[in-house]
């Protein structure tokens, strides 16, 4: 790693249907060696899927399944005199966006549906109504950091 500076963001852009930059890194979270018209086939199937399932705005619901499942404080381990603490803190606006993504994903591959198309459009569709498993993994990140609050004062 360079010790000069920082490694600039890079710009990602917005995917062809819907103009929408989420939906973008979602795609390329969702993208396996490279393939990207693959990866493609599948949000768009998920998302046509979501349209006819619920009747209503697709990328609405899936902003509303992200928001969802977003968390809002998570814990890092901070070593203190030979004791590792789990101290909680607020997670970055980017890295809320990259951990809810991450969890949607996970949690859609560990579906038993048939096809990714339905695993996904279903946790989305779960995630959406404030169930299924990326909402329990962040319910789950929420808790940990309430049970640690004691030891918040070791933030850095």
């Amino acid at each position: 790693m360079s010790r000069r500076h920082r490694a600039e963001r890079r710009e990602v852009n917005p995917d062809p249907k819907f103009g929408d930059v989420v939906v973008s890194k979602f795609m390329n979270s969702i993208m396996r060696e490279g393939k990207k018209s693959v990866a493609e086939n599948i949000v768009y199937g998920a998302l046509d899927r979501m349209q006819s399932r619920a009747k209503s705005d697709p990328i609405g619901l899936f902003h509303s399944a992200l928001e969802n499942v977003m968390p809002a404080v998570e814990v890092r381990s901070r070593r203190v005199g030979g004791a590792t603490y789990q101290v909680p803190v607020e997670v970055r606006p980017e890295r809320r966006q990259a951990l809810a993504i991450r969890w949607l994903i996970a949690a859609a591959r560990s579906r038993n549906e048939n096809t990714m198309e339905e695993r996904l459009s279903g946790e989305l569709l779960d995630a959406a109504n404030n169930r299924g498993t990326a909402v329990k993994k962040r319910e789950d990140t929420h808790k940990m950091a309430e049970a640690n609050r004691a030891f918040s004062h070791y933030r850095w």
